[in-house]
């Protein structure tokens, strides 16, 4: 019997070991545009995600405000910096795949699954690449400490892709756009170059990413002749935590569907200047 994609996504989200995870995730999007080149495409299926991803023992994962804050001017600092980003990118595959498993009851065209697979493939592809690094450096993702709160944005969206959509990739992932080309700074001053390569990388394939949740947003929007400005406002102000922080990247963000009218309203300091 065919696997589902949808059984696929359960299985990465239930899978631990973060490498492991990363090696699945890739194995499953090869079978999916394997079966699509071929005109026989996997079946979309039904399955039940787990409310949170399987993670391995370690890293700790603390609240926000107790992880250790490391400047990244030393070498500790920039392993440090590396090792959040590998968080960022593990959560990042299950994202992906949770969004494949938990709304596949929602009437989507096939390319809908196209993308979201074909980032889950990518975001395994950095947090090996980040893991690599790490390794080359002496250190290994599980030896620092991590932020537990990298799943809020999942479990609020539970029960809505428009607000996953929303928070996820155009506003949790455009952030990553805005600060990236300084990441990749701190690293080429360092002479880092293995570091500065995969980040060249991930920044390059993140547009991808933002681009897809603006895409999919707008489709469902046209879909309930609703407009995208106002009801992506709406769902931020209902589903994330916080104001977007400035400065933004505004050529990428562009470049990925995503107007400044967007999310300069939803900035710092703009509630007050209305």
């Amino acid at each position: 019997m065919t696997i589902s994609i949808a059984e696929r996504a359960v299985e990465v989200l239930t899978t631990a070991n973060g490498r492991e995870k990363a090696r699945l995730s890739r194995q499953h999007a090869i079978a999916w545009f394997e079966a699509r080149e071929a005109g026989e495409p996997l079946p979309i299926g039904t399955a039940q995600p787990p409310n949170r991803p399987a993670r391995p023992d370690r890293p700790e994962l603390l609240p926000p405000r107790d992880v250790p804050r490391r400047r990244p001017g030393s070498e500790a600092g920039r392993i440090a910096l590396l090792h959040a980003l590998a968080h960022i990118e593990l959560n990042a595959v299950d994202l992906h795949w949770d969004i494949v498993a938990r709304f596949a009851q929602v009437p989507m065209p096939l390319g809908f699954y196209d993308d979201w697979v074909k980032a889950a493939d990518e975001e395994a592809k950095h947090f090996n690449l980040i893991c690599d690094c790490l390794e080359a450096m002496g250190s290994h993702y599980g030896a620092l400490p991590a932020h537990a709160g990298m799943w809020r944005a999942a479990e609020d969206t539970a029960n809505d892709l428009m607000g996953r959509l929303a928070v996820v990739p155009m506003v949790l992932e455009a952030r990553g756009l805005d600060v990236t080309p300084g990441m990749i700074e701190i690293f080429r001053k360092a002479g880092a170059d293995q570091a500065v390569a995969a980040l060249e990388v991930i920044y390059a394939e993140e547009v991808g990413h933002v681009a897809y949740g603006s895409k999919w947003f707008h489709f469902l929007c046209g879909r309930e002749n609703a407009d995208p400005k106002d009801v992506f406002h709406a769902l931020v102000r209902q589903y994330f935590h916080g104001a977007l922080k400035p400065p933004f990247n505004e050529e990428k963000r562009a470049e990925a569907g995503i107007p400044p009218d967007f999310y300069w309203p939803l900035a710092d300091g703009a509630e007050a200047a209305e």
